[in-house]
């Protein structure tokens, strides 16, 4: 799955607008103009499509989880870590940050999608990836997994529109 297609699909479940989008980049400290994030949200074969980098897709995760669930307080002393290479498993990480879900959530959002999961599966996705249970998140999951989010949140099956 591209970053471009992440976003689009991030928008339309969790109903963002273009001024929420660009506020959520802002949150993080990246300035993107609407006529940039536009050409962001196109698809790939459309005039002006631009492709959406691993940073930039980053800033707006990292947006997502502070406006979901605040900035995160660090204590004195302790070092903020640099980000992580992004990844289909870092990119479910972190959307399981921002919207606060537990298992039992990720579970039932998989199932909206027609997936079933077992716990031990969903943990080895979030596992480090040297960890011997660690299972490589596939552009398949991921895409199912935003589908079970526009389900849960918009009431609606994607494929249906």
């Amino acid at each position: 799955m591209t970053n471009n297609d992440i976003l689009r699909r991030l928008r339309y479940a969790l109903d963002i607008s273009n001024p929420g989008m660009i506020e959520i980049f802002k949150i993080s400290g990246c300035n993107i103009e609407q006529p940039t994030l536009i050409k962001f949200l196109k698809k790939e074969d459309e005039d002006d499509y631009i492709e959406c980098s691993n940073p930039l897709m980053t800033f707006f995760l990292d947006g997502l989880i502070v406006q979901k669930r605040g900035k995160r307080e660090t204590a004195e002393g302790q070092a903020v870590k640099p980000g992580a290479e992004l990844t289909n498993n870092t990119i479910l990480k972190k959307l399981r940050i921002a919207l606060d879900f537990k298992e039992e959530d990720m579970i039932a959002t998989m199932k909206l999608a027609d997936i079933v999961l077992s716990k031990s599966e969903l943990s080895a996705l979030f596992r480090n990836k040297g960890h011997k249970n660690f299972k490589e998140c596939g552009d398949q999951f991921l895409r199912n997994f935003l589908k079970g989010l526009t389900i849960r949140y918009r009431n609606t099956n994607p494929l249906e529109d």
